[in-house]
C-alpha cells in the first residue's frame, strides 16, 4: 500500500530531522560527537512477493552512527582544562561506575579530587611522595599542602677556569738581614761598617751566580744587586731612633744634621724639641725619609724607605748631646757629645735587606767575614696568601644558595686561586669554600691550617684529572642563624667521624658535596655554565600544570614542582559501539569491547593539550543543508500520502 510506504518515509525523515536537530543543538557542547542517520530500503519477506517486479515497502532507519572525528581545539584560562588530540577518552568514575568522555572541562573539588564539570572523578596513574608515577589506576588527588623543605646534599657546578690567568700566590723563602751582626747598628763616624762578602745564589735548574758586595755598601745598593737575579726580589730600609732620655739641649742652640741637612729644633722642653725636629725633617728635601714620635716613649723614630744610610751630625756647645740607636734596639747607642774624648760628632746607621727567594732558589754566604745578611736559612712564606676579604688574592669566585634541613637559605661561595707552575704544575688551581662568609671544609685538607684547600688538577687538554684532584665534601658546616647561633637544623658529620661519600639518602647531617667533575680549564674567560643544587625551602601550592603526556605537576612558591600523577586515557576496538549516557559521556558495551587504558602518547592513544578543550565536531553549515534535505524528504513523503488519498477517493466515487 502506498500509504505504508509513505508513512515509512515520514518516520525515516522525522528520525533524520531529530538526528540533525540534536547535532545542531550540541554544536557548542564540549567533547560532543555528531551523529548521522543511516537508511535502508524495505522489501516484503514473502517468497512470492519477491522478484524483478517487486515495488518495495519503503524505507527503514538502519543505524544512528556516531562520528568520532577530531573536533577543533579551543584555548581556555583554566590550567586543568584538557583537550585530546587523537584517539582516546578520559576515564571517569561516577560513584564507582566507569564512564568515558572527550569533554576535558576539569577541576578540583573540595576534597581535592580531580573531577569533570558534573562531579565525576578523573582516573589516572597515581604518584608516590617522591613524584614517581606508578601503574596503579585510581582517583587523581591534588594535594594542596605545603611542600616540606629539603636540605642541599649536592651542588652541581660546571665552570671554566681561564688557563691564561696569572698565578696570584708565590711561595718561597724570606731572608731578613736585620738582627745580623753589625746590621742596623749605629756606628760612630760617617760609614756603616759593613764588610764585603760573597753570596752564591743557586737556581732550581742547578745553575748558580755569585753576588759580591763591596765594603761600606748601603743596604739599598745590596738589594739592587740581588733584584737583578731571576727568582729573587730584594728590598731595603733603614731605621734609627733619637731617644728622648738621651737628648740634652742644655744651651738651647744645638744643631742636628741628617744626611747633610741641618736642623735647629725649637721648644720649651726636650720632648717638644724632638717633636719639632720630626716636623722639620718631614718638611725637608730628604728623599724617602719619615720621622714620627713614639707616643709611648717620646723617642723620635726616623725611617729611610730605600735602604740609604742615615748619617747624623752634631753642632753645639759643651753640655749639649743626643744619642742615636739603629734598628737593633739591643745594641749600644752612639752618643754625639763634644765633651767626649775623643769628641763624637757623627753617627751612621746602615739599613737592613729583605730578600725573597722563589721556591727552589737558595742563597749561601761564602764569606767568613761578618755577614750583611744572616745565615740564609730564612723562613718559608706564601706571598699574597688567599683571603676571602681581599679580591686581589683569588682569581675568580661564584656563589649560589643552599638550604639546611629546616629550609633556611644560606649563601655558598667558592673561590678559585691559580697556582704558580713551579709549585704544583701550571694546570693546578686551589678551591676554597665559605658558607655565609664562614670557612667550611675539613682543615685537614690542604696545607692551610685555618681553612680547607681543595686542589683541582687539570690535564693538558683542559679536562679535570679526577684522580689527582680532591673530592669536595663539606663535612663541618654547622648551620647558623643571623646572630651566629645554631639554628636547630641538622648538624655536620665530620669526615673524621665517618662523614664520607657517598652521602646517605635520606641525608642524616648537613654534609654536602660539590661536584667538580664538569670543571674545565680552557683558554677562554671564566664562565659559569651551570650551577645548581638539590635543596629547597618550604613551598606553598601556587598552581597546577599538565603536560602533553598527562603528567600533573604542582607548582610551589619556592620554585619547585612535584609530580602528582598522570591522567589516563582509554581506547576501544570499536568506539562506535560505545553507548551515549548523557552529560557528554559514554559507557562500555559488548559491541565496543573492553577499554584499553594507558598513558597519553602511548600505543594508539593521543596527546593532551592543557588549558584547552575539544569543541564539538558538528559542522553547522553541513547540518543546515541536511536539515533542508530532511525537510524536503518529509514534504515529498507527505505528498505521496496526499496523492494516494486522492486516488482512493476517486475509486470510491466510481
Amino acid at each position: 500500500m502506498p500509504f505504508n510506504v509513505a508513512l515509512g518515509g515520514l518516520r525515516a525523515s522525522s528520525t533524520d530531522l531529530e538526528v540533525t536537530g540534536n547535532n545542531i543543538a550540541n554544536a557548542s557542547t564540549v567533547g560532543f560527537k555528531r551523529s548521522r542517520a543511516e537508511f535502508g530500503d524495505v522489501y516484503s519477506n514473502s517468497f512470492f512477493g519477491r522478484g524483478a517486479t517487486s515495488t518495495g515497502d519503503g524505507v527503514a532507519v538502519q543505524n544512528i552512527r556516531q562520528m568520532f572525528g577530531q573536533g577543533n581545539v579551543s584555548l581556555t584560562d583554566n590550567n586543568l582544562d584538557l583537550a585530546i588530540t587523537g584517539n582516546g577518552f578520559f576515564v571517569l568514575s561516577d560513584q564507582g561506575e566507569a564512564k568515558y568522555s572527550r569533554a576535558g572541562q576539569l577541576g578540583v573539588d573540595k576534597d581535592g579530587f580531580m573531577v569533570n564539570n558534573t562531579g565525576m572523578r578523573v582516573q589516572g596513574f597515581q604518584a608516590d611522595e617522591g613524584g614517581t608515577v606508578s601503574g596503579v589506576l585510581g582517583d587523581l588527588v591534588v594535594d594542596a599542602n605545603d611542600l616540606p623543605p629539603s636540605r642541599s646534599t649536592n651542588v652541581e657546578a660546571a665552570l671554566n677556569l681561564d688557563s691564561s690567568e696569572e698565578a696570584l700566590t708565590q711561595s718561597g723563602t724570606t731572608i731578613n738581614s736585620n738582627g745580623a751582626t753589625d746590621v742596623g747598628v749605629a756606628q760612630a763616624g760617617i760609614v756603616n761598617g759593613y764588610a764585603s762578602q760573597d753570596i752564591e745564589v743557586t737556581f732550581p735548574d742547578g745553575t748558580s751566580q755569585t753576588i759580591t758586595t763591596t765594603a761600606e755598601s748601603t743596604a739599598g745598593a745590596i738589594a739592587s744587586q740581588f733584584s737583578l737575579l731571576e727568582g729573587v726580589d730584594a728590598t731595603a730600609s733603614t731605621s734609627s731612633t733619637i731617644t728622648l732620655a738621651g737628648y740634652d739641649n742644655a744651651s738651647g742652640n744645638m744643631s742636628i744634621s741628617l744626611n747633610g741637612i741641618s736642623f735647629q729644633p725649637a721648644g720649651a722642653t726636650d720632648a717638644l724639641q724632638l717633636a719639632d725636629l720630626g716636623t722639620r725633617i718631614n718638611s725637608s728635601a730628604l728623599v724617602g725619609v719619615t720621622a714620627v714620635i713614639d707616643s709611648a716613649t717620646g723617642d723620635l723614630q726616623i725611617i729611610q724607605d730605600q735602604g740609604a744610610n742615615l748619617v747624623f751630625g752634631f753642632a753645639g756647645v759643651s753640655g749639649d748631646s743626643f744619642e742615636v740607636l739603629g734598628s737593633d734596639a739591643a745594641a749600644t747607642p752612639v752618643v754625639l757629645d763634644p765633651d767626649a774624648v775623643p769628641a763624637v760628632l757623627n753617627a751612621t746607621v746602615g739599613g737592613g735587606v729583605s730578600i725573597v727567594l722563589d721556591e727552589g732558589v737558595v742563597a749561601t754566604n761564602l764569606s767568613a767575614s761578618t755577614p750583611v745578611i744572616t745565615n740564609f736559612t730564612g723562613a718559608p712564606f706564601v706571598n699574597n696568601q688567599f683571603s676571602p676579604t681581599d679580591p686581589g688574592t683569588y682569581n675568580h669566585a661564584t656563589s649560589t644558595t643552599i638550604f639546611d634541613s629546616l629550609g633556611n637559605s644560606h649563601v655558598l661561595t667558592m673561590y678559585f686561586v691559580k697556582q704558580q707552575s713551579s709549585l704544583s704544575g701550571e694546570n693546578t688551581w686551589q678551591m676554597h669554600v665559605q658558607v655565609d662568609n664562614q670557612d667550611v671544609g675539613d682543615p685537614l685538607i690542604g696545607t692551610d691550617a685555618s681553612r680547607a684547600t681543595y686542589n683541582l688538577v687539570f690535564r693538558d687538554d683542559g679536562t679535570l684529572n679526577e684522580t689527582l684532584s680532591d673530592d669536595v665534601l663539606i663535612s663541618n658546616w654547622d648551620p647558623l642563624d643571623s646572630q651566629g647561633n645554631q639554628n636547630g637544623a641538622a648538624r655536620p658529620l665530620n669526615v673524621v667521624d665517618g662523614g664520607v661519600l657517598p652521602i646517605p639518602q635520606p641525608p642524616t647531617s648537613s654534609n654536602f658535596e660539590v661536584d667538580v667533575s664538569s670543571f674545565t680549564q680552557f683558554g677562554s674567560p671564566f664562565a659559569v655554565n651551570d650551577l645548581s643544587q638539590n635543596g629547597y625551602t618550604t613551598g606553598r601550592l601556587v598552581g597546577l600544570d599538565v603536560d602533553e603526556s598527562g603528567v600533573i605537576l604542582s607548582r610551589f612558591s619556592n620554585g619547585e614542582s612535584l609530580v602528582l600523577g598522570q591522567v589516563a586515557l582509554a581506547n576501544f576496538n570499536d568506539v562506535e559501539g560505545l553507548s551515549p549516557d548523557g552529560d557528554s559521556v559514554w559507557v562500555q558495551t559488548f559491541a565496543s569491547g573492553d577499554p584499553i587504558v594507558g598513558a597519553p602518547g602511548t600505543a594508539s592513544l593521543g596527546l593532551l593539550t592543557a588549558s584547552a578543550v575539544e569543541q564539538s565536531n558538528v559542522d553547522l553549515s553541513a547540518e543546515l543543508v541536511n536539515l533542508i534535505v530532511a525537510q524536503r524528504n518529509y514534504q515529498a513523503n507527505s505528498k505521496t500520502i496526499e496523492t494516494a488519498d486522492t486516488i482512493q477517493q476517486t475509486i470510491l466515487n466510481i
